[in-house]
């Protein structure tokens, strides 16, 4: 039995499709809590996380927009990530990905003042891995992979606590990298599973890989599921679709995976738009996904109507 305990992000200001705010709702009505609790779990729901004052954060790429914004809600979702970690696993229910600048670095604190290394697996159609030196978009929604791994350039930004080395990256499901990731992260040693790594070696394989490293380890494993993961034909509601994602089946099977091996220690749902939804159908997988993750086993699902 875990401690599961709910902290809604309602981040909408690192990319420019509004309605990202609205997925922490989403997922309440969804019954994500229900969910958890039917596989044993105990469930706290903390509510939604108030993003603090605003700066006056500036920088000198004018393609950055809602900067302010999002260092404030970076420092609000670290200190809500120190302070959930010691107590369960927390859940943080986003809100576009632009939140795991917050989540990942206070998890980061957290596994500093534990003395244990922290792993990430990122779940992403995008690695996000650009610096706010190197977008052209100005969506911060690209850049919280490389604020973890200490890259150079976050200057408005705290400090990262405690950079993640490369080694403990694995990005899984990528399939849209721009030239300037992609030259930085040839500089690194992060694990690229991209869709034609997985195409050509499935997925199992190289998940359990990098989960025999954290074990070994004894790491701590965050875990940042982007709904871009998904093929846009199965979760269309998400503002950044990149056709040829996972498929219902794969999804389910990297979360059950991810499951037997008890190693996850901290979750992101992020860039759920229900604006963009098909009668809730994008929350419902996403909620049947962390279902997976936390023990519920493809014989035990329910049939939906929608």
């Amino acid at each position: 039995m875990t401690h599961c305990i709910l902290i809604g992000a309602p981040v909408d200001e690192g990319q420019r499709v509004p309605g990202c705010m609205m997925g922490p709702s989403a997922y309440r009505v969804a019954g994500l809590g229900k969910v958890l609790e039917s596989l044993g779990h105990t469930v706290e729901d903390r509510g939604d996380v108030q993003r603090g004052p605003l700066g006056e954060e500036t920088h000198e790429n004018s393609a950055i927009h809602h900067l302010p914004e999002v260092v404030a809600w970076t420092k609000a979702l670290s200190a809500s990530a120190q302070v959930a970690m010691p107590d369960g696993v927390p859940i943080f229910m986003g809100g576009d990905h632009s939140l795991a600048l917050g989540t990942v670095a206070g998890v980061a604190a957290h596994a500093k003042a534990a003395e244990r290394p922290l792993f990430v697996i990122w779940l992403d159609a995008h690695s996000d891995f650009h610096t706010p030196e190197t977008t052209t978009s100005g969506n911060l929604h690209g850049t919280p992979m490389a604020y973890a791994s200490g890259r150079d350039g976050f200057a408005p930004f705290p400090p990262f606590p405690a950079p993640v080395p490369a080694e403990n990256i694995c990005m899984f499901g990528i399939r849209s990298v721009d030239p300037a990731e992609h030259a930085m992260l040839q500089e690194t040693e992060i694990t690229v599973n991209d869709m034609r790594v997985l195409d050509e070696r499935g997925i199992v394989a190289p998940l359990r890989e990098f989960l025999e490293r954290v074990r070994a380890a004894n790491g701590l494993l965050h875990v940042s599921l982007d709904v871009d993961f998904l093929d846009p034909a199965i979760a269309p509601a998400v503002g950044t679709t990149v056709p040829g994602g996972t498929t219902f089946r794969e999804a389910h099977l990297v979360c059950e995976i991810l499951h037997e091996s008890g190693l996850v220690t901290s979750l992101d749902l992020v860039e759920l738009n229900p604006f963009l939804d098909d009668r809730g159908r994008t929350a419902k997988l996403m909620v049947d996904l962390v279902g997976s993750m936390m023990g519920q086993k493809v014989f035990d699902r329910r049939t939906r109507s929608f």
